[in-house]
């Protein structure tokens, strides 16, 4: 069963987890989907797969309205984070995906037509949510060829995708890391395979490094906050990717 917690809230401002499900099928990959409002719009962040879809609404509801969410915003191609979207546009019709123009003609076999798309350039771009800036940053090659990850500067959180995710044993549910170095042996082998390009790694943690970061949330695993975000970012500039050993 999934549920919510209020990660981020500041008057109308509002940042919500649906967090992960302990009792999900071993098969299914587990994930972190993220609610970001303000006023009276809202976008989510990787919606998640078609077959949690009524979790993930029941979740929502609790807290907030679904009819509220004007657009979803989605990482990359993968089915872990958008094959959800014939659900939502089944709800409301007229609610947009941002995502890379990379996979718009990809992610359409999930659902919708080309209205239905908002396609991001490499650069990143822009991305209004009841009059709040949010920004669209390039983070290509992690993993995907067509990545993007969003950043909040008045939350001072940025959604990281699959960048930050650790695939966590039974029982270790927390929301937010509390021991990093423990934390972060569940994320190496995932982020040596997954991630794509060293040069890719290193212009990304560049980047970010020059945004104002209080937390950083991946789709898997649990959140960074504070020290943890830079020590985080440090970690990853430092580790070698995209080579597979055997």
């Amino acid at each position: 069963m999934k549920t919510t917690q209020t990660i981020f809230e500041d008057g109308g401002h509002k940042w919500i987890a649906v967090v992960r499900d302990p009792k999900r099928p071993a098969h299914v990959i587990d994930t972190n989907e993220y609610l970001i409002a303000h006023d009276d719009e809202a976008i989510l962040c990787d919606p998640g797969g078609s077959e949690i879809f009524p979790a993930v609404f029941s979740a929502l509801s609790v807290e907030f309205d679904p009819s509220r969410i004007r657009a979803l915003f989605s990482s990359h191609q993968d089915p872990d984070i958008i094959s959800s979207l014939s659900m939502w546009l089944e709800f409301n019709p007229e609610i947009k995906c941002y995502l890379s123009w990379l996979w718009a003609s990809f992610v359409s076999h999930f659902g919708g037509t080309e209205k239905t798309f908002v396609v991001i350039p490499d650069a990143g771009m822009e991305i209004f949510v009841g009059g709040l800036r949010l920004q669209a940053i390039p983070a290509h090659y992690l993993h995907s060829s067509g990545n993007l990850h969003l950043y909040d500067p008045k939350a001072k959180i940025l959604f990281s995708g699959d960048v930050g995710a650790a695939l966590l044993p039974a029982g270790e549910d927390s929301l937010f890391v509390e021991n990093f170095d423990h934390h972060i042996h569940h994320a190496e082998g995932f982020h040596r395979r997954w991630m794509g390009s060293n040069k890719a790694k290193r212009e990304w943690c560049e980047r970010v490094s020059r945004l104002d970061i209080d937390m950083l949330c991946p789709q898997h695993g649990a959140i960074y906050r504070g020290e943890d975000v830079k020590r985080f970012i440090d970690w990853f500039a430092n580790l070698e990717v995209g080579i597979l050993k055997t």
